[in-house]
């Protein structure tokens, strides 16, 4: 079956970046006070997220993401099994855009900031209800292009796999594709961070 895709990349003003900070938006809360998981639910269910984006293996990779963000917090037990869950989590990643954050003196980009979206809900098992729902959760890093560009010294290079020395001997085409991976993975990181805490904060 074919996948409904948006746009993998768009160079746009910078003045967009700031627009993409107001897309998150808040659904169904959690009774009247709509804050907090639900106190007799003990175990959760993660369902694979449809991937909407053209980056393949990306729903993998965000689904050990977001089972280890929920582990880390040990307030839901996962389970294999959905029959054993009192709550299921499902999704879609939606897009991953990609806007010019910097350019050089022609013009030409030298830094991209990589924004990825996601939909999720959280459906009681028990009574099949949905219970908490927010659509356009994204997460958003910049990344270079060029060696110039690089900052060796930020806490973001320094998880990579990479020397200084490096950097200046790759051609810009790979150290652009390995920049993008590595920020793809950040953003994965973040997105499974922000749908747990709005999932379990009921916003």
């Amino acid at each position: 079956m074919p996948r409904s895709m948006a746009p993998d990349w768009l160079i746009l003003p910078l003045e967009f970046i700031a627009l993409v900070a107001t897309i998150a938006g808040c659904g169904y809360h959690f009774g009247a006070e709509g804050s907090g998981l639900p106190p007799q639910a003990k175990t959760i269910y993660v369902e694979r997220f449809a991937n909407r984006s053209r980056y393949t293996a990306m729903e993998d990779q965000f689904d050990r993401d977001m089972k280890d963000e929920i582990a880390r917090h040990k307030r839901l037990e996962l389970v294999d099994d959905r029959s054993q869950a009192d709550l299921v989590l499902s999704g879609e990643l939606v897009y991953i855009t990609k806007l010019a954050a910097a350019t050089n003196s022609v013009g030409e980009p030298i830094e991209y900031t990589q924004t990825l979206s996601a939909n999720a809900q959280l459906t009681d098992q028990h009574t099949k209800q949905v219970i908490w729902r927010s659509t356009g959760l994204y997460a958003t890093d910049t990344y270079a292009m060029v060696s110039t560009a690089v900052v060796t010294t930020a806490p973001e290079f320094l998880q990579q796999n990479l020397r200084s020395q490096d950097i200046a001997n790759l051609p810009d085409v790979q150290l652009a594709k390995t920049q993008s991976d590595f920020s793809r993975q950040q953003n994965l990181e973040s997105l499974a961070q922000s749908v747990y805490v709005s999932m379990s904060e009921g916003f």
